[in-house]
């Protein structure tokens, strides 16, 4: 399953599917922080102009063992890129992304589009055409050649999640991941929409992969997981939020170290014990998300290796 350069590069992620698990990188913001940039006004423009910063994120990703190496390329839509007057060069940025990834010749390479941020009416056929829209520039700027899937990450409710969906439908048949924020009581970031909402969208909007972005503890993430693999039968992403830590904590040793149940992934050795779970439960994806580094991937791949999908 490697990366071959030419016309038959990339090999088929779908043939994976309830078989082998997968970590996919984490996104590049906690390491951009650390160089005094602002992932929300610099990410996309570190592609075009500083590749060489993001390469560097993301080998030290590749090295930690993540399968599938995701573009950092979050605010790839017009109406975020607008903020930097960057949204001419969205097919540049993503052209540079993919060029990025490749370079590492990864497994898998995974074409990041998260939400457009801009209001949405859910009533509104003008405002819904819109942000579908947004999402359907994005999966043309990435163009179909040279990564495995797309992945629709952070939806910030079901309508924005139609959107999305409906609009990268419109210009490619590429695997589609997708996934929402969901809090400790199974909440789309504490709407009243549900997470069970969510999958059963994804499902019948063609998603390939159904997912979710949580900083609930395990045992709530184990029961979002069944309720997702009772829900359908695609493979399920698990992203772990990893929130604020000391970056002694990433190796704690011997030093005692308090898990909160607001932070509890704070560290690589609660991210290791939350593997096992997650895996049981049905998760096949697994990526760590947030303030998350390399270290966090490297738990990640540790614990899953010789896993197999369950279902």
């Amino acid at each position: 399953f490697r990366y071959r350069k030419g016309p038959i590069g990339m090999p088929d992620i779908e043939m994976r599917f309830h078989k082998d698990i997968l970590v996919l990188s984490a996104p590049p913001d906690a390491t951009l922080r650390r160089y005094q940039a602002d992932p929300e006004l610099d990410r996309e423009f570190f592609n075009l102009l500083e590749p060489e910063t993001l390469t560097d994120i993301m080998r030290f990703e590749h090295i930690a063992g993540a399968q599938c190496l995701v573009t950092g390329t979050e605010g790839i839509t017009h109406a975020r890129l607008a903020h930097q007057r960057l949204e001419e060069q969205s097919g540049a940025i993503a052209q540079a992304a993919l060029a990025i990834a490749a370079e590492l010749m990864p497994q898998h390479i995974i074409a990041q589009i998260g939400p457009t941020n801009l209001p949405l009416d859910p009533f509104s056929r003008v405002s819904l055409k819109q942000n579908r829209n947004q999402y359907a520039q994005a999966a043309r700027d990435f163009g179909e050649d040279g990564f495995d899937a797309f992945l629709l990450d952070g939806m910030t409710s079901i309508a924005d999640l139609k959107c999305a969906l409906m609009g990268v439908r419109m210009v490619t048949d590429k695997p589609v991941m997708a996934t929402v924020p969901v809090d400790a009581e199974g909440k789309v970031l504490g709407r009243d929409e549900t997470f069970v909402d969510a999958v059963s969208v994804m499902t019948d909007l063609q998603a390939d992969v159904v997912g979710l972005t949580t900083a609930a503890p395990v045992d709530v993430a184990v029961q979002l997981v069944k309720q997702a693999a009772q829900t359908c039968d695609l493979p399920i992403l698990v992203q772990l939020a990893v929130g604020e830590h000391d970056a002694h904590d990433v190796n704690p040793g011997f030093r005692p170290v308090i898990l909160t149940s607001d932070n509890p992934y704070r560290t690589t050795d609660a991210v290791f014990e939350a593997v096992s779970p997650l895996v049981a439960a049905g998760a096949q994806f697994l990526r760590c998300v947030g303030q998350a580094t390399a270290s966090y991937t490297g738990a990640l791949a540790i614990a899953s290796m010789g896993m197999d999908a369950v279902r």
